[in-house]
């Protein structure tokens, strides 16, 4: 019988005997968890930039980029979705990096 006679011993026994799925926490840093990389942020609309393919918006946080809220412009994937806003609406949408841009993937009204 082994004798664990101090706690940082007791605690490497206890990290020994856990399975590596409880010693991890199961979310790698920098890594946006599966359903947040699914979620839309909300926006508004500052500029729409048709010839350019571009909109600008004031955003909270993007989880599935691991962005915070600011105002920046984002490449869109499709120019349509350009046709669908004005600035000051409220949106919510998608984006992703896109060969090195962060571009808009979908966009659709606020709730």
């Amino acid at each position: 019988m082994i004798r664990f006679t101090t706690p940082i011993a007791i605690l490497a026994a206890a990290c020994i005997a856990l399975p590596a799925s409880a010693q991890m926490s199961g979310h790698q840093h920098g890594a946006a968890p599966a359903a947040a990389s699914a979620a839309y942020a909300d926006g508004e609309v500052r500029k729409v930039d048709k010839e350019g393919g571009k909109i600008t918006l004031k955003h909270g946080p993007i989880a599935s980029l691991g962005m915070g809220g600011m105002t920046m412009s984002f490449g869109v994937r499709d120019p349509a979705l350009l046709d669908r806003v004005k600035v000051g609406d409220k949106v919510r949408f998608k984006a992703a990096e896109s060969g090195g841009q962060l571009v808009v993937t979908e966009l659709a009204p606020a709730k």
